[in-house]
């Protein structure tokens, strides 16, 4: 008998599809960081164990040398703007999440209750990435800040909770952003429907002049397990920051993560400053999930993906193991799906393979201030249940 690393046992006459062999494994969930081996037999991960014998599997990659993971998790991202004849052709998830190792991306609030289904029809179903949605607490989503975004009106929180009952398979929370109007109804509507459903609320809460205070936010008005993204925002007239003007990480924002605030990063296309990333994580602040707010103002300025945005924390101190825990693990765990973001015996075959290059490189933020580096992740082979979706050097195919 052949043992699973998790006590679990298969014959040696199991046929594998594909065999990773020789790779340094990474895998928070189940403490693997090692030289190991992963099999494959159709959707689903086999075995994690060394040293699995070659000629049990139809198909060998070597990845000695290598990085491999759990399919990587983007909690923060945007793939719809409505249904229109002009949008039919815009890019797919596919088009740029299996390119970056990335096999499940969340919508985060393009979408609210009374779009959801086109959004599903349109997106999620035409997807080979696994979709899944934050809704917003505005009925009709993004369709854009004024007026839309603003109408209380449009923002039912029973109404909200209704839809994401029905679409429980798809849905993982609420989002609320871009309202400015200076109190909390916005917020507050988002966390009575996640009350409602049991389902974290995420939050980007700026666009207030004067600023709204983010502890008040934190204390009162925000549960254990909802979600704080743009962390790293820079400081302007109508966003409170999380370091002050002198440099300083303030004492609440420590306590709010203690307390079971989540922090996301969700860099996007004007939400990350190293003046905010550097200070903060030289006092030992670390964001619980690391993701990209993917859109069409982020995707070709200074976020470009999310396997770039791990890089960047790597120039910044950050470990590649805590830099992969923060796309695995920890977003599975905080959207309630932990099923997700491992290589447990019995998952869905969701893997990626990395290569970490060397050299002289130059990451960015979105104000144009420039940190460097020297190393960069770059996905090598995507795997996504049980399916070779992206292979940049033809490392699944024999020579």
């Amino acid at each position: 008998m052949i043992f699973f690393a998790v006590g679990l046992t298969v014959t040696k006459a199991q046929q594998i599809d594909i065999l990773i062999k020789g790779g340094h494994v990474i895998d928070a969930k189940n403490n693997i960081n090692s030289i190991m081996d992963v099999a494959i037999t159709g959707k689903k991960i086999s075995q994690v164990v060394a040293n699995i014998p070659v000629n049990s599997a139809k198909r060998i990659i070597n990845a000695k040398g290598l990085y491999v993971t759990p399919g990587l998790i983007d909690m923060h991202a945007h793939h719809f703007a409505g249904i229109s004849e002009e949008r039919k052709g815009d890019p797919m998830p596919d088009d740029f999440t299996f390119r970056t190792g990335v096999t499940t991306s969340i919508d985060a609030g393009s979408s609210g209750w009374k779009s959801f289904n086109a959004f599903k029809a349109h997106t999620i179903d035409r997807s080979r990435t696994r979709v899944l949605a934050w809704l917003n607490i505005v009925g009709e989503g993004y369709l854009g800040r004024e007026p839309w975004e603003q109408n209380t009106g449009d923002m039912d929180a029973t109404l909200t909770a209704m839809s994401v009952k029905k679409n429980k398979e798809y849905i993982i929370g609420i989002k609320v952003s871009h309202y400015k109007r200076g109190d909390w109804i916005s917020v507050d509507r988002a966390v009575e429907a996640g009350k409602i459903v049991n389902m974290p609320v995420m939050v980007d809460f700026g666009e207030h002049s004067p600023p709204q205070s983010i502890e008040e936010l934190f204390t009162r008005h925000l549960r254990p397990g909802d979600i704080f993204t743009h962390t790293f925002a820079g400081g302007a007239s109508s966003r409170e920051t999380i370091v002050d003007e002198n440099g300083k990480l303030k004492p609440f924002v420590i306590e709010a993560q203690k307390n079971g605030i989540i922090f996301d990063v969700g860099h996007g296309a004007g939400a990350f400053a190293f003046s905010q990333a550097v200070p903060a994580l030289k006092q030992g602040f670390v964001p619980n999930s690391i993701s990209t707010d993917f859109n069409n103002g982020s995707k070709n300025a200074a976020m470009k993906d999310l396997l770039n945005v791990m890089s960047k924390f790597m120039a910044m101190g950050m470990d590649l193991q805590t830099v992969f825990k923060l796309t695995t693990m920890t977003p599975a765990k905080q959207i309630q799906r932990e099923d997700l973001g491992n290589l447990s015996v019995g998952a869905e075959a969701d893997v990626a393979i990395f290569s970490v290059r060397n050299g002289d490189f130059g990451f960015t933020d979105v104000r144009r201030t420039k940190v460097k580096g020297t190393q960069k992740l770059e996905a090598e082979l995507t795997i996504r249940a049980g399916n070779i979706v992206w292979d940049l050097n033809g490392i699944s195919i024999p020579d």
